[in-house]
């Protein structure tokens, strides 16, 4: 049985209530050493103890015990290798410490160097006149949410484990859910040819009831966009529950993630958690494979393999990234700790970029980071709805990885002698890669501080 630690949350609920030691001692009917020993995170937390809480304080033991450890330690890391911080770099125990004994601080930090970023992106490309905005985008608020998570959400999964009275078989679900929103919800489908609908795959008018479907979406993409709907409406209530607890409170930003978590209750109705986990560890994350054994496209099966992280029947660890032909990172989801671009392009150095030269085969990749942590990537093209004969081409490349340790139970890395692989030196993006000699790198991070040396020409103009 997993060992539950709640050292930082504990402190925090004890500390907000005005409680001591000893108070939140007697309320609980433990020790005050137990207290302090649960605080310091050198005893685990039994389940007695987690029901004790709930019953005198109110907290959902679910909330307290969630572990989201790994996921700072990671955004920890990932943050200190920039340049910023080479002179005086934390190690490993010292990151570990911090987290069990000044949560506070550690997640203080984190928002005073996205602060921090932010400022610098808008020094870089504000235009004159233009008043700074130093919030973040919602892409990134989203993100950072489903990070916390883990990429995550059990109450999304019972919900969509109970969407089927009785599954229907594969070929049927498209039948199944049109029926099924027309009986429960009075809600009808039309499929409309691409000149009604010019600019959009789908619409919903929730006062007329009706959804249209652009003939431009395939089949496995207007069944998705069936279930989303369903999911929408449906599931309004607990939507906005997560997004409660979510924490986002700009209106964009609150919009894209109720997208994002309806997108995950579809992936999770098409694609059922117990089924899907035994299917991606048979065929060793065969993506092509699972996308066809479920009736989805490649991009929805890589998307649904990043969410297995459910306690006791986990998947890989796996990140998901995908750009565009110019390199801009247009999606990204992550249960790993690769720290993945958030603004502009990914490390040109990433396979994913020459993906495009091979439309639809899988490119695999070994990496290594500034931190020397390396990672098992495999990229692949993948088609965009095409509405007429001048959008054709308008391919997106997506990219899955793990870190190194899971690469055995990927197919895709069969045939590599895993101790001895040529790793590939990346970095987050060229902004703040500590790489100054690098041949690919696009300008100058925003904080190396080498001198410039007329009479030297290095690898790039940059190394100089």
């Amino acid at each position: 049985m997993q060992k539950t630690f709640i050292g930082p949350h504990l402190r925090r609920l004890r500390r907000d209530r005005g409680e001591t030691q000893a108070q939140m001692a007697r309320a609980l009917g433990i020790s005050t050493s137990y207290v302090n020993l649960l605080e310091n995170n050198e005893r685990s937390v039994s389940v007695p103890v987690l029901l004790k809480l709930f019953e005198v304080y109110g907290v959902d033991w679910r909330a307290i015990a969630e572990d989201d450890g790994a996921t700072r330690l990671a955004d920890l890391r990932a943050v200190l290798q920039d340049p910023l911080f080479e002179d005086a770099r934390p190690d490993l125990p010292e990151l570990r410490a911090a987290l069990v004994h000044s949560p506070a601080l550690v997640e203080s930090f984190l928002a005073l160097y996205r602060a921090f970023q932010a400022a610098t992106d808008q020094l870089g490309s504000a235009e004159p006149g233009a008043e700074p905005l130093l919030a973040a985008s919602p892409e990134a608020a989203v993100h950072d949410f489903f990070r916390r998570n883990r990429n995550h959400f059990p109450e999304l999964e019972a919900a969509a484990e109970a969407f089927w009275d009785s599954p229907p078989p594969p070929d049927e679900i498209y039948s199944h859910t049109k029926r099924r929103l027309r009986d429960r919800l009075g809600i009808a489908t039309r499929l409309v040819p691409v000149e009604t609908l010019p600019d959009a795959l789908r619409t919903f008018d929730e006062e007329r009831g009706e959804i249209l479907l652009s003939q431009a979406l395939d089949h496995p993409n207007r069944v998705f966009q069936l279930i989303h709907i369903a999911g929408l409406v449906e599931q309004r209530a607990l939507l906005d529950r997560l997004l409660a607890r979510s924490g986002i409170q700009d209106a964009q930003g609150a919009a894209r993630c109720r997208v994002e978590l309806a997108n995950y209750f579809a992936a999770a109705v098409l694609m059922p958690y117990g089924t899907f986990l035994e299917e991606a560890r048979a065929s060793k994350y065969d993506m092509d494979h699972i996308a066809t054994r479920f009736g989805v496209s490649f991009e929805q099966a890589c998307h649904r393999a990043t969410t297995l992280q459910r306690d006791g029947a986990q998947g890989v660890p796996l990140f998901f990234l995908r750009i565009d032909k110019a390199g801009n990172v247009t999606k990204r989801f992550n249960s790993t700790s690769f720290h993945l671009a958030e603004h502009g392009g990914a490390c040109p150095r990433l396979d994913v970029h020459t993906s495009f030269r091979t439309p639809g085969r899988i490119v695999p990749q070994f990496v290594e980071m500034p931190d020397r942590s390396q990672f098992f990537v495999f990229s692949r093209t993948v088609d965009r709805p095409t509405f007429a004969r001048h959008t054709q081409d308008i391919r997106l490349a997506v990219a899955m990885g793990c870190a190194i340790e899971h690469a055995h139970e990927i197919g895709y890395a069969e045939g590599f002698r895993l101790g001895g692989a040529q790793m590939t030196p990346v970095g987050i993006n060229c902004r703040i890669c500590p790489r100054a000699n690098c041949d690919q790198r696009a300008h100058h991070a925003a904080i190396l501080a080498r001198p410039v040396d007329a009479r030297r020409r290095g690898a790039t103009r940059y190394d100089a």
